[in-house]
């Protein structure tokens, strides 16, 4: 849809006039009834009396008390309110950046700039640009300029571009300052000035593109530029910032050849960069040629000098230039104190630091955020000048000052702490956090809780604990992670007195940083097992699974005991399996208090596979609960698992006492679980009595099992056994009635092979081979 001409648009915001209150005619009524006004096209306006009242005070001056009387309060109120000042209208370039700063880019909101303004002069480009630079905007700069001469009919005048190209370049938009100043710019037959070209240059180095801010230098004579030591002293910042002392010299050389003479700026840039690749050497020789070419040093000379000597480390050589600023002619300044400090506070010569800083203090000298950033570490790093250091941050919180190093304060802490003034470190933490833009450092949280835990201060400790968690410095990414020691003793203090949930707290954040801590999930399950909070342990103990985090045995013990506390048996054997899962070994209470809970139950099943587990483990204490849980399984009929899991014990060296359990079967009529039971033992040749094969027999004729009766006595004829011929008798005739005429002749002849004439009762028979 073609868009609406700014005519149309226009009288879309015509607003009405509003009706005067007071009519410029004295005569006129200055009230009128606005119903009759718009409703009655016949009906005359009426006067109000209270407006007749006021239209005579306007006529007649001496009698406006009168009248004001006579209007009653409302005319007061009127009279007495105060007149509202006229509003400051907002500088049409203001308006537009306020327009195109909240409103997408598109044609209507080109249109409604022209509404503002018909015509884009050049101070009101110039100003939406500055505006919108000032704003960290330099975006919307650059997008308004193309408007602006490309769809507004603005020309751009050499200002325009002298105004922009530095902005682009200081917010690092170094490829559109260059299409600007290569292209646009010639587009226009407008040359640009040496100024525009040196902030471009000087920004390619500051970006650490070194080699481009050569190509634009050496560019300039063809784009008709006389280079001078503006621009001599930007490429050689720019190359020196990275270190290329060698190109730096010649491009010296080169400048001297074309007769440009070198101006103050332009030693001090070299004797800074000679200074930041620590050739001294080089440094010197240029301090002393400025004053042979005439060019006076001054106190920023001597500073970058003192700069340059510090780097190297060589103090005594700053000192000598130091003492000679003033012999020279040159008051030491703040600036001089700050960088002779750094120099002692790195060469580990702190007392000439404090020394100086009280000359600064004693001379009236500003101290600065980098004043304290340079001493602060020398006092922070040792215990005998930790009380200066307190008192240097209270200086400067009284000062506001922040420092530009923020470890001063964590560094400080810890001295603080290895002294054993944990009071006084505590100040200072509390001191740190009413910085502006000071995040406090994790590890310095860390290091209290460490401290006030090792020195019993574990109450304190949970306080500085309940502030690292209310303002979340964990949970940022750039935060450092702690160390085991630093959060371990808390964690345990929390669980050992009943504030495990807090604990677990602080260790999940610490886990969303790649915490694994064995000791920590340790403390943590056995903290949630001892306050009952066992659907917690489980979730902490899964999560170490996952983790392959190593747990601790009597961790797992109290989470077991915890749920046969709370009478939950199949969460105890499944914390059992878990343990074993874990290569730990319970305990044969444990396995005893497990299977005990679980056969209570009526959980046989599951006892025995605890069982089956206890045995393979090697553990043969507690047996009388095994042989209660065979019984069980027999008789709910698992004859199979049972028969099992004797054969387990036999193998593993533990031998039931299988006698028991047949007659303890054969009196609860559970025969042919018995005779199974039996069966098993004679084809194992286990040790059984013959009385108890004798009642099992018994069993099996009382409940007429003639084929399992014929089998088992067979079985027993075959390893040599002694049976009673009278019972033989009986079953070979119970065998003919029930037509199984051949296994009584077999039964038969196997009697009278063995000839079986000795007396059965009381005898034991061993059955093994």
């Amino acid at each position: 849809r073609s868009p609406k001409p700014p005519a149309a648009m226009a009288r879309r915001h015509l607003r009405i006039p509003l009706l005067p209150l007071v009519s410029r005619n004295p005569h006129a009524p200055t009230t009128l009834n606005l119903r009759h006004a718009f409703c009655s096209s016949t009906a005359a306006p009426t006067i109000d009396a209270a407006s007749s009242a006021a239209a005579s005070a306007v006529e007649t001056p001496e009698e406006a008390p009168a009248a004001t009387a006579a209007a009653g309060p409302e005319a007061e109120a009127l009279e007495s309110a105060p007149a509202r000042a006229p509003r400051e209208e907002e500088p049409l370039h203001e308006r537009i950046l306020h327009m195109i700063r909240r409103r997408k880019w598109t044609t209507r909101m080109e249109n409604s700039v022209r509404l503002l303004s018909p015509t884009l002069t050049a101070p009101l480009v110039h100003g939406v640009i500055s505006a919108a630079a000032a704003a960290d905007r330099a975006d919307l700069s650059l997008q308004f300029f193309r408007f602006a001469y490309r769809r507004a009919g603005f020309r751009p005048e050499p200002a325009t571009f002298a105004l922009l190209v530095p902005i682009l370049a200081s917010k690092s938009m170094l490829n559109h300052a260059r299409c600007i100043l290569l292209e646009t710019m010639p587009s226009f037959s407008i040359p640009p000035e040496e100024a525009t070209v040196a902030a471009l240059v000087a920004a390619y180095g500051k970006a650490g593109i070194p080699q481009e801010a050569v190509k634009l230098f050496r560019l300039m004579p063809e784009l008709g530029i006389a280079r001078t030591a503006l621009s001599y002293n930007a490429v050689l910042k720019a190359i020196l910032c990275r270190g290329r002392e060698a190109m730096a010299r010649r491009i010296y050389n080169a400048m001297i050849a074309d007769g440009v003479v070198p101006d103050l700026s332009t030693y001090n840039t070299l004797i800074w960069g000679f200074g930041l690749c620590k050739k001294m050497e080089s440094a010197v020789r240029v301090f002393e040629d400025m004053k042979d070419h005439g060019v006076t040093p001054d106190v920023t000379t001597y500073n970058t000098l003192l700069n340059a000597w510090v780097r190297t480390g060589d103090m005594e050589s700053v000192r000598k230039v130091f003492d000679e600023m003033p012999v020279a002619g040159f008051e030491r300044n703040s600036i001089s104190y700050n960088v002779m400090i750094k120099g002692y506070v790195e060469a580990n010569k702190v007392e000439e630091a404090v020394g100086l800083f009280k000359e600064m203090g004693e001379k009236g000298l500003r101290l600065s955020e980098k004043t304290f950033a340079a001493l602060m570490p020398g006092l922070c790093d040792d215990e005998g000048k930790a009380a200066e250091a307190r008192k240097a941050v209270e200086d400067m919180a009284e000062r506001r000052l922040t420092p530009k190093d923020k470890s001063v304060f964590l560094r400080l802490v810890s001295t603080l702490c290895k002294a054993g003034d944990l009071d006084g470190a505590l100040e200072v933490h509390k001191k740190s956090g009413q910085f502006k833009h000071v995040l406090v450092d994790p590890r310095q949280y860390g290091v209290l809780m460490e401290s006030l835990c090792a020195g019993g201060k574990c109450d304190r400790a949970v306080e500085v604990l309940d502030e690292l968690l209310e303002k979340g410095t964990l949970l940022s990414p750039k935060s450092p992670v702690l160390e085991a020691p630093a959060y371990n003793p808390v964690i345990e203090y929390l669980c050992n007195n009943g504030n495990t949930n807090k604990a677990e707290t602080f260790f999940r954040q610490l886990m969303k940083k790649g915490v694994d801590d064995k000791s920590a999930f340790n403390s943590l399950i056995r903290g949630h097992a001892k306050e009952g909070a066992l659907e917690a342990a489980k979730e902490i103990l899964s999560i170490m699974t996952r983790r392959g985090v190593p747990t601790d045995p009597h961790s797992h013990a109290l989470l077991i005991d915890s749920f046969l506390k709370k009478n939950e048996p199949a969460d105890a054997k499944t914390a059992l399996d878990s343990m074993m899962v874990h290569g730990h070994l319970p305990r044969p209470a444990l396995f005893q208090s497990v299977m005990v809970s679980l056969f209570n139950d009526g959980r046989v099943q599951t006892a025995s596979r605890v069982m089956k587990s206890m045995i393979e483990k090697g553990v043969t204490e507690n047996m009388d609960m095994a042989h209660m849980i065979l019984e069980a399984l027999f008789m709910r009929g698992h004859v199979e698992e049972a028969i099992g899991r004797v054969n387990l014990m036999v193998e593993n060296g533990f031998v039931p006492d299988l006698d028991k359990l047949l007659v303890s079967l054969c009196q609860k009529d559970k025969v042919m679980e018995a005779h199974k039971l039996a069966d098993f033992a004679l084809d194992r040749d286990f040790e059984v009595s013959f009385s108890t094969y004798d009642k099992v027999l018994e069993a099996l004729y009382t409940e007429e099992k003639t084929l399992p009766a014929y089998s088992m006595l067979c079985k027993i004829k075959h390893k040599g056994g002694v049976v009673d011929q009278k019972g033989c008798d009986a079953l070979m005739d119970s065998l003919k009635a029930g037509g199984y005429s051949k296994q009584a002749d077999i039964l038969s002849r196997i009697l009278v092979e063995n000839g079986s004439s000795t007396s059965k009762r009381g005898k034991k028979t061993a059955m093994g081979a």
